[in-house]
């Protein structure tokens, strides 16, 4: 199926999810999306074949019932009528299985992709994490997603955008965990309790002055058992389903990437008018390392201090014994004991 007509089928999807559970005239559809009666007719039959209970009466019209909207079908139309009216998600890409979600958005990117295209895998088969780590990618349980930026930055301030993307991600979790909140561990993690629910990858292509485009690809945990999984990026997992308050509830995977995309919307915006200061805030809100002992592997050595925060382009300050505070750009951090 073409990505006009998925846009179509995502647009009518989100038309009847908005009446909750009422009819809407076939008339009233045609216009709202510009197309006509015969083509109403042939996405709500698109509909039914994907699933969704799409109940058509004469001199009523169309309705979705409302038990169906609880329904959490995983595809390309479900995601997209959960978005927003922002620049992410606008047209997403979804796939049943995929290498990776980063590897297909760089493609798609160096072929022209514009900002805010996203990419959506049912499973990984080779997910991976930062410094090469692998990523467990299992089928039919996590959200694993790609989202293409063109900011117009230099590629010295880009590694400012891994806060952005961490900001956004936890705060999504959070609408999903309340009164559950999750902490960032620098730069990029989030954690729960101690465990890894989410990890963020980010690539870029750029030239001397500019950057041409930057891939954040999400790994979130959302419904996985981790019980007996132990080799996860260097640190015990945790899906949101195991410590969420609705217990035994799965997390609504559309949804939840919907949300994402909207908070990455929300500070993408806020970054391109204000600048990095306010992401940093909105990155420390959810940071509570300050204070204790952490050692950072960088490329060259490890630094061990008492965790003085980070700086206002996002790089952490570690206070060592001696009272020097040195500034890490990059590396692992990991808390001591």
């Amino acid at each position: 199926m073409s990505a006009v007509a998925h846009r179509a089928d995502s647009a009518l999807l989100k038309v009847l999810k908005e009446q909750r559970g009422s009819f809407v005239s076939g008339q009233s559809i045609s216009v709202e999306l510009g197309v006509s009666r015969s083509a109403v007719w042939k996405h709500i039959s698109n509909l039914r074949r994907m699933g969704y209970p799409v109940e058509a009466v004469r001199s009523k019209g169309y309705r979705l019932p409302v038990e169906a909207l609880d329904i959490d079908p995983f595809n390309e139309v479900e995601i997209a009528s959960e978005v927003g009216a922002g620049v992410i998600g606008k047209t997403v890409h979804f796939f049943d299985e995929l290498k990776s979600t980063n590897v297909k958005a760089l493609q798609l990117a160096a072929a022209g992709a514009e900002e805010g295209v996203v990419v959506v895998a049912d499973c990984q088969l080779g997910g991976k994490g930062r410094l090469g780590r692998s990523w467990h990618s299992p089928k039919g349980v996590n959200l694993y997603t790609s989202v293409i930026l063109r900011p117009g930055i230099k590629p010295a301030d880009a590694p400012s955008l891994t806060l952005l993307f961490a900001v956004a991600a936890a705060e999504a979790i959070s609408a999903f965990l309340s009164p559950v909140r999750p902490v960032v561990k620098w730069p990029n993690d989030i954690l729960i309790n101690g465990r890894k629910a989410a990890g963020i990858l980010t690539e870029m292509s750029s030239e001397m002055e500019r950057v041409n485009y930057i891939v954040a690809g999400f790994g979130v945990n959302l419904n996985m058992d981790t019980t007996g999984l132990t080799n996860f990026d260097r640190a015990p997992a945790v899906s949101l389903k195991e410590i969420s308050p609705r217990a035994g509830e799965d997390i609504p995977r559309a949804r939840f990437a919907a949300s994402l995309y909207g908070c990455l919307d929300k500070w993408y915006a806020l970054y391109r008018k204000d600048g990095i200061g306010p992401v940093v805030e909105g990155w420390r809100s959810y940071f509570d390392a300050v204070g204790r002992e952490i050692t950072v592997d960088t490329i060259d050595r490890s630094v061990k201090g008492s965790c003085a925060g980070i700086d206002e382009t996002g790089a952490l300050l570690v206070r060592e014994p001696s009272g020097r505070v040195v500034t890490v750009t990059s590396g692992d951090m990991s808390i001591c004991g």
